[in-house]
């Protein structure tokens, strides 16, 4: 009987060592300031990643900060194979940088959360098993916020519904940066601007299946809070972009033209009421506010009608030149006959 020698399986290797594997998971981080919270941060990560056995990265994009963030990233990259470290030139904004981040990312998954110890690594997890039951979107929910009543906590719940009734996706929390998406989604979606807080509704808008998780929340240890009571008027004229797209991003037309023509259709009524008091009655017109009116109604029309042309053109420049459809495929199914 022929001996076979015996099987010693080797150590599985870790995947995330792999370059240019493909990875279950990737975690963006978009970091202003934080160098002080990003060593326990980066522990906590790790803590309730690994025990999950994923391959995994976490991707950390440093947006220009002034206190050593980038330093301290340099310090934790030998020491972190999971690390993805991304150095931007100068400070551009939350949204760029975690535009920045799901570009640099290989995961199927993606997972945000600020970088502030407020948000919790250990709902990670929680996160991940909600997206399994067939969402593609899981936004979490801080329903025991540890922030300042006046400055954060009122203006998120006025903002929050506000968001909620526009868009028509019901969510809690818009303001959470813990988040879980699927690959897919996050390619089909362009940020720009300041629209990371409405990616749930961009979400929407390209059919996405959205669930909302409770999530831990804790108050900040380190540093400054990086938002203000400013940002209200952003949030504001944000909100008006997204109603726009929602509505009428294919069909920009509909809008423009709709008030455009209604706009001359007003100015050609006041015009021939104007007309006819000057045929019939012999009425001095000349400095009637009423003319004024007439005539800023069908310019304001003509514009309005010829902004909805340009908006047209646009939009089908947009979608043609880079080959975007005007539509997503969740799944193709195929009887026998289909091969």
């Amino acid at each position: 009987m022929s001996e076979h020698p015996p099987h010693h399986p080797s150590p599985s290797p870790n995947p995330t060592a792999l370059a240019g594997a493909a990875l279950e998971l990737s975690v963006v981080v978009p970091l202003y300031n934080e160098a002080e919270s990003l060593p326990l941060l980066v522990e906590k990560l790790l803590a309730a990643l690994r025990p999950l056995g994923r391959s995994f990265e976490l991707v950390l994009v440093d947006d220009g900060s002034s206190d050593g963030t980038a330093a301290v990233l340099k310090q934790l990259a030998p020491a972190t194979p999971e690390l993805v470290a991304v150095l931007l030139r100068r400070n551009y904004g939350q949204t760029p940088a975690m535009a920045a981040g799901f570009d640099a990312s290989r995961g199927a998954v993606i997972v945000t959360l600020d970088g502030d110890l407020q948000n919790d690594p250990a709902d990670i997890p929680m996160l991940l098993a909600e997206l399994e039951r067939g969402f593609d979107l899981v936004s979490g929910w801080r329903h025991q916020r540890q922030d300042n009543t006046v400055s954060r906590l009122l203006p998120s719940k006025v903002a929050n519904r506000l968001i909620a009734r526009v868009t028509g996706v019901r969510l809690h929390d818009y303001g959470c940066s813990l988040k879980a998406y699927r690959r897919e989604l996050v390619d089909d979606m362009n940020l720009y601007g300041e629209l990371h807080r409405f990616l749930p509704a961009l979400a929407f808008i390209e059919g996405a299946r959205i669930s909302e998780v409770k999530v831990n929340h804790s108050a900040r240890q380190f540093g400054q809070s990086k938002y203000g009571i400013d940002r209200t008027f952003r949030v504001l004229m944000d909100l008006l972009t997204v109603w726009f797209m929602k509505r009428f991003l294919t069909r920009p037309m509909h809008v423009f033209g709709f008030w455009g023509l209604a706009s001359i259709a007003l100015g050609l009524v006041l015009s021939l009421y104007l007309v006819a008091e000057k045929v019939f009655a012999d009425a001095d017109i000349g400095n009637r506010p009423l003319l004024l009116v007439a005539v800023l109604a069908l310019i304001a029309g003509v514009q309005l009608f010829c902004f909805g042309l340009l908006a047209e053109l646009q939009m089908r420049t947009y979608h043609e030149s880079q080959g975007r459809p005007i539509y997503r495929v969740r799944a193709t199914l195929r009887g026998s006959l289909g091969g």
